[in-house]
């Protein structure tokens, strides 16, 4: 009877071990969770560089887009252009 008591006892330290020990199955669970958190941000990061390069090629090669940014972002107007200021 003592065996199996020391047996039992064994059997359920090794479980508790596999379940929550370093590499166990509940530390497994976390990276494999932690590792798709870490993949949807690669791919959105992915996306992005996709989309400045994109950026990228038309500012150095398109002078159409360079004047679109120029007149919206910076306030730039072609010599002849009429500009009307509105009080507020």
């Amino acid at each position: 009877m003592k065996i199996g008591r020391y047996l039992a006892a064994f059997v359920f330290l090794m479980m508790l071990l596999i379940t929550f020990g370093n590499r166990g199955v509940v530390d497994n669970y976390l990276i494999a969770k932690r590792l798709s958190q870490v993949k949807a941000e690669n791919n959105a990061l992915i996306a992005q560089n996709k989309g400045l390069a994109g950026k990228i090629h038309l500012l150095r090669t398109d002078p159409a887009y360079i004047e679109a940014i120029a007149r919206n972002e910076l306030g730039m107007v072609k010599p002849g252009d009429v500009v009307y200021r509105l009080a507020r």
